[in-house]
């Protein structure tokens, strides 16, 4: 067989020239949206390519870009890899702390900035040690800013050639993209991708069972392209040449559902807090979205009667999806089996609740002290993962050695095995709630809080027992509006958990502190707490 590496560039080019007419739909801003095809984008994209390597951009080197879903975005995702050059997508919600550390860990030289984020890097940037250039991203003729070194993206581009050619000897094991993890312990670390794994990636996405992403979809990632590569929808969606929808700054629920509805979208993915407000928008406006074919989420447990809404009022399937920003990130879906056709609804929505089949190429594993778990739902213990777009350790980090060992990545999410071989993850090893000797799963009673329909969110903590060393203590949000009582949630846990399992107490909060990436952060949500429950 021949030995030809697996780049990027190949998706370049293919789009390129199969897809010139092809459509990328970009909102830059609350009234700019900007329409372009794939012959344009390439075009500029080759601009852009030419214009970082005129400031000194070389191989290896590391370019950040702190940005919002937009076709510039999309520009520097190929632009700086596919000229052999290293896109750290940075996080545009961690502390200006993290952003200064990960910048000056990565030892970006060039950072790409949308203009409505320049006041955040101008606030740090007299501690970033290598940052040798700004490029400022805006739709404005001029670019106004206090960073030194600052050039207009457009201007640049302006004086660029389109005929740039990328180099023709990349290694498929070269360092194409890199992020850092959203850091709810700790320091953030930092995880390099491969064009290798990033091609295999975009393949596994376009597998009829996985997302399955093809030429005749209108894909709009709500998850950031600063987040794990957008969940790999954006390099998948070039190298299928399906339409791309980006969502651009500032979201709402109404705008992502007037974007559904106007652009047609067939694919669209992002965490269960923005399918939340999404269903409560639809609620009471509602909006045509039969055009979509999926919807995905991921992030964190999706509760049932979200699941449900959407499946059986919209008619919209709801996957959930697992990854890490270790992982690409994607490893398993929840896509239904040929064996669950005729399985009730309540089935199939116990199968969304799941992380799904692991997909191919990916090895999983759930092993606790006795080995690995049995197939029965119940038993739990570590996933630890394998596979071609695995990462192998944390860049330039003493902390690889914590999670990377005997060839497997341990995930730190604890997991049962249905009878159908479906991952289900019951909680992260920090958040496992261990009471008297016996294991408690927070992810299940939270599931089972939020079927009440007056519950936004819920999150279950773990805070000290003089007597069982943790106990459960339940945290929960109600939407605008409802009510709820103690009795009534206590009246819908106790058919479903042994006595032991149920929270110790409700409390209502108004809100559940999350990551930059809308996960629940329960180190700090067990922060606020701990004044009113020291020990239970």
């Amino acid at each position: 067989m021949m030995q030809t590496p697996l780049v990027l560039t190949d998706f370049f080019n293919r789009a390129e020239t199969y897809y010139a007419n092809k459509e990328i739909i970009s909102r830059t801003s609350e009234t700019k949206i900007h329409r372009l095809t794939y012959g344009e984008w390439a075009k500029r994209t080759r601009k852009l390519a030419h214009a970082l390597t005129k400031l000194g951009m070389t191989r290896g080197m590391k370019v950040g870009s702190f940005a919002w879903n937009q076709h510039r975005h999309l520009e520097a995702y190929f632009a700086v890899p596919c000229s052999g050059a290293v896109l750290h997508m940075v996080n545009i919600r961690l502390s200006e702390d993290d952003l200064r550390y990960i910048i000056n860990h990565a030892e970006d030289e060039i950072l790409i900035i949308d203009a409505d984020l320049v006041p955040i890097i101008e606030n740090i940037a007299a501690d970033l040690t290598t940052v040798k250039h700004y490029i400022i991203m805006t739709d404005e003729d001029e670019v106004k800013t206090t960073l030194p070194n600052a050039y207009s993206y457009e201007q640049l581009l302006q004086e660029a050639d389109e005929t740039f050619s990328f180099p023709h000897d990349l290694e498929e094991n070269e360092p194409a993209g890199m992020c850092y993890t959203s850091a709810t312990t700790g320091k953030p670390k930092g995880v390099v991708y491969t064009h290798r794994g990033l091609v295999l990636h975009s393949m596994m996405l376009s597998m009829v069972d996985s997302m399955g992403i093809r030429e005749a979809d209108r894909t709009m990632p709500i998850v950031p392209m600063f987040h794990v590569n957008a969940w790999g929808i954006p390099f998948a969606s070039v190298n299928v040449g399906a339409s791309q929808v980006l969502v651009g700054p500032n979201f709402t629920p109404d705008i992502i559902l007037d974007m559904i509805e106007s652009e047609k979208v067939t694919l669209t993915a992002g965490v269960p807090t923005i399918w939340l407000g999404a269903l409560q928008s639809l609620e009471e406006k509602p909006r045509d979205i039969s055009s979509l074919r999926v919807i995905c989420c991921g992030g964190s447990a999706s509760p049932p009667h979200l699941i449900r809404a959407f499946e059986e009022k919209y008619q919209v399937p709801y996957i959930s999806v697992y990854g890490m920003t270790e992982t690409t990130p994607i490893v398993a879906l929840s896509n239904y089996q040929s064996w669950m056709n005729e399985w009730a609804m309540d089935e199939k929505v116990a199968v969304r609740t799941t992380q799904g089949m692991t997909m191919p190429c990916i090895t999983s594993s759930i092993i606790n002290e006795n080995g690995e778990v049995p197939w029965d739902g119940e038993t739990m213990g570590e996933l630890r993962l394998r596979g071609p777009w695995i990462s192998h350790e944390y860049y330039k980090d003493e902390r690889t050695a914590d999670a990377y060992r005997d060839g497997w990545l341990y995930t730190g999410d604890i997991a049962v095995r249905t009878k159908d071989g479906l991952i289900k993850i019951t909680d992260r090893t920090k958040d496992l709630i261990k009471s008297g000797g016996e294991w408690i799963s927070s992810v299940d009673l939270e599931n089972a809080l939020m079927s009440h329909p007056a519950i936004f969110e819920a999150a279950v903590i773990a805070v000290p027992h003089a007597k069982w060393q943790e106990r459960p203590l339940a945290c929960v949000v109600l939407k605008e509006g409802e009510t709820a009582t103690k009795e009534e949630l206590y009246h819908i846990l106790e058919p479903l958990f042994a006595k032991w399992w149920l929270p110790d107490d409700i409390v209502f909060l108004d809100e559940i502190p999350k990551t930059s990436v809308g996960k629940f952060l329960k180190a700090k949500l067990r922060d606020n707490v701990a004044q009113f429950y020291p020990q239970i």
